[in-house]
């Protein structure tokens, strides 16, 4: 690497995100407006001349991400070179860049006994200087092959996987079931942690390199799947994986209990058609919340709340507060399962003085007042012995509620598509194709992303949208 003892010199240091009681009036990205280009650099000193790169091993980077590559261009100041090696394995680093956890860096041989390498946030600079400077633009296509390809879901592995057929020569169209291109990336994730201008500015690059979008067409219903297999020579499902994990306990139909996919997508569409103008959004203002269940979606639906003007905010968790280091069972380079503090955990702390999480808590039925609308929880403690759940007697508590929020992840895909392409399912309900070769039991049609891998991050949706158009391309020819 350039910098040889950068490590030794430099300090890990964090792109700070916007001041907590500016960002939660608004709806823009958390993150700063401008990148320290020189602190960057002193951050890309840091990466290691290690031999081993763990942080693009698929304990690091599902997409093989050039990591240490485009840390020393970064150094040198050699922007455009890193964008260009960035590109090479991730066909959307803007989106990853601001979204994934950042497995990279918790397999980051420096994270052995020092603060690991800030790759996330060099990532999210390389990307956004190069739009910055005009440097990304619409891939040009100079030969068609002929032949067509149908990709039904607009998500990170269909948007990937469409990009790469294109570039191949293929001709691409796209089906949305929603009104916008982008799937979870345009209504599964808040503004505030992805702005919706950077999905629109990327889908506007794809459709100018030749790709076609079909929106407001639900595959499986409006239009059959034998029908699209009589226009075109392959299709592709990438639907995500939304059956959401619900939770059967009493009064759970009282009016105020939501799906946390249904808050969040409810209120931003709400604020790209009008500002929030029409009230069609679930408001949390004024009102006591709670959101069961933690991970990215409990975190945003949090920011979400907060930012629509919420009384008070509560997030159950049912395992016990994590370590604030690695525990002997979870060993380097293993995703570090240790306590962290995501963007809006600081902000609900900021507003209330607290952090929002109480930990080893259980759910046991949902209080509604006389017009059926929830007005609180019942709960009780909860501990794990030899792997078992054990309930603590005598710890009962009902808390205060008007809204809640379910956020404990999706169990499988909506199965009216693999219904009406009578496809097979494996065991656990998603569509199924062998990692790696992506068909499924019906030839000529493909699966990739969640809706084959289950429930995972963006950068693997990437990953197997990649992967799936190698093999599509090889079916075709």
């Amino acid at each position: 690497m350039g910098k040889i003892t950068g490590f030794l010199e430099f300090d890990r240091k964090i792109v700070a995100y916007r001041p907590i009681k500016s960002r939660i009036k608004d709806y823009g990205e958390i993150f700063a407006d401008k990148h320290n280009v020189a602190e960057l650099q002193n951050q890309g000193a840091r990466c290691m001349d290690c031999g081993v790169p763990f942080c693009q091993s698929n304990d690091g980077c599902p997409v093989d991400n050039l990591i240490p590559e485009w840390n020393d261009l970064v150094y040198k100041n050699k922007w455009q070179e890193a964008l260009e090696r960035l590109h090479k394995t991730n066909n959307f680093p803007e989106f990853t860049g601001r979204v994934c956890p950042a497995p990279c860096e918790g397999s980051c041989v420096l994270g052995l006994n020092n603060p690991a390498v800030t790759i996330k946030n060099i990532e999210q600079a390389i990307v956004d200087r190069g739009f910055d400077e005009g440097w990304i633009k619409a891939h040009t296509v100079l030969q068609r092959s002929g032949k067509k390809v149908a990709i039904i879901g607009s998500g990170p592995a269909g948007l990937a996987a469409a990009e790469e057929l294109n570039k191949l020569g293929h001709s691409v169209c796209v089906f949305e079931r929603a009104d916008r291109i982008g799937g979870l990336l345009m209504y599964g994730i808040p503004s505030m942690k992805l702005g919706k201008n950077v999905v629109d500015r990327r889908v506007n690059l794809l459709r100018q390199s030749g790709i076609e979008f079909s929106t407001n067409v639900d595959v499986g219903k409006d239009i059959s799947v034998k029908k699209l297999q009589q226009d075109f020579d392959a299709l592709i499902l990438t639907i995500g994986s939304t059956n959401a994990r619900d939770l059967p306990v009493d009064n759970r139909s009282a009016i105020g209990v939501h799906l946390a996919m249904e808050y969040l997508t409810k209120n931003t569409k709400s604020l790209l058609d009008t500002g929030n103008a029409d009230g069609s959004e679930l408001s949390a203002k004024g009102k006591d919340v709670i959101v069961i269940g933690g991970g990215d979606t409990g975190t945003d639906c949090i920011g979400t709340a907060l930012r629509q003007g919420a009384k008070s905010i509560v997030n159950f968790e049912l395992l016990g507060k994590p370590p604030e280091s690695r525990a002997e069972n979870n060993p380097w380079p293993q995703w570090p399962l240790i306590y962290r503090v995501d963007y809006g955990h600081a902000e609900a702390t900021e507003v209330f003085a607290a952090d929002p999480r109480q930990y080893q808590l259980m759910t046991k039925s949902f209080a509604q007042d006389e017009n059926g609308k929830v007005s609180g929880i019942n709960t009780i403690n909860v501990d794990f012995k030899d792997g078992k759940l054990c309930e603590i007697a005598g710890s009962e508590k009902t808390w205060d509620a008007q809204l809640v929020l379910l956020s404990m992840g999706f169990v499988a895909p909506e199965h009216y598509l693999s219904t009406d392409a009578d496809i097979e399912l494996d065991q656990r309900g998603n569509y199924k194709a062998d990692y790696g070769e992506y068909a499924t039991s019906k030839a000529g049609i493909f699966s990739a992303g969640d809706c084959r891998r289950g429930q995972s991050l963006v950068v693997w949706a990437i990953n197997e949208g990649r992967g799936v158009a190698v093999k599509v391309d090889e079916y075709l020819r």
